[in-house]
């Protein structure tokens, strides 16, 4: 992907025009091609937008759903900011096209892979608080947040299986969940994660991905399937 990248129909898609683009390509730049830099990468960025992404959520789901506990409202977040959301409003604006990735990433499927779609999107709406404020960033989220209408009606799946699991096991309080998880050495710049989650110590699932995240995720998903629960 060339520097020279025009931004333009990415700000239109985000309903947001940057004053300064320096951020937004910041936060469209991957380690791999920063040389593995941290200070000229992505990453920093990605652990604000966390920040902003949870708390935009958060409010909208106080002022919205006044009638769901805090658990409800718990598991309504985490299916909103979860790997998998994140990289389908991702896939929604075609953000893969303006991520900078070095040569291993591209070749290897980089500009698809979920985790560095999920986290060029935390970026991103870092980018946004810092050019614009707060209140820019959370119009931002708002234009991919599901409506209450669908989140009301059900309409809405969870897509953070490592939450439903611990719901469904936290029935029984003297049950512990707990996650092992080893990596193959890197390869084309790629490592990637194999995941085993245990009940008791023992092994009822297991997942793998090109992070911890989504290896974690799969592993409690196939745990989940295999104690019978409908997961949509």
């Amino acid at each position: 992907m060339p520097e020279s990248i025009s931004f333009d129909k990415l700000e239109e898609a985000i309903g947001y025009k940057f004053r300064n683009r320096r951020l937004l390509k910041r936060a469209m730049t991957h380690s791999s091609y920063s040389g593995g830099k941290n200070h000229g990468s992505n990453e920093r960025l990605e652990f604000l937008g966390d920040s902003i992404l949870q708390v935009s959520v958060s409010q909208y789901l106080y002022k919205n759903m006044t009638g769901v506990p805090e658990g409800g409202l718990t598991k309504l977040r985490a299916s909103i900011v979860c790997e998998n959301s994140l990289y389908g409003f991702s896939k929604k604006i075609e953000l893969g096209k303006y991520i900078l990735l070095g040569k291993g990433e591209e070749m290897t499927g980089g500009r698809d892979r979920r985790s560095i779609l999920a986290d060029a999107f935390e970026a991103m709406l870092a980018a946004v608080y810092l050019d614009g404020g707060l209140k820019a960033a959370m119009n931002v989220v708002m234009r991919f947040v599901p409506s209450i209408e669908a989140l009301k009606s059900g309409q809405v799946k969870l897509g953070d299986y490592k939450t439903i699991l611990q719901e469904i096991i936290q029935k029984n309080p003297e049950e512990k969940i707990s996650y092992e998880v080893d990596e193959t050495p890197a390869k084309n710049n790629q490592k990637l994660f194999f995941a085993n989650v245990q009940l008791n110590g023992q092994t009822i699932g297991s997942g793998s991905g090109y992070s911890k995240k989504e290896a974690e995720q799969e592993a409690a998903k196939e745990a989940i399937l295999l104690m019978g629960y409908d997961i949509g």
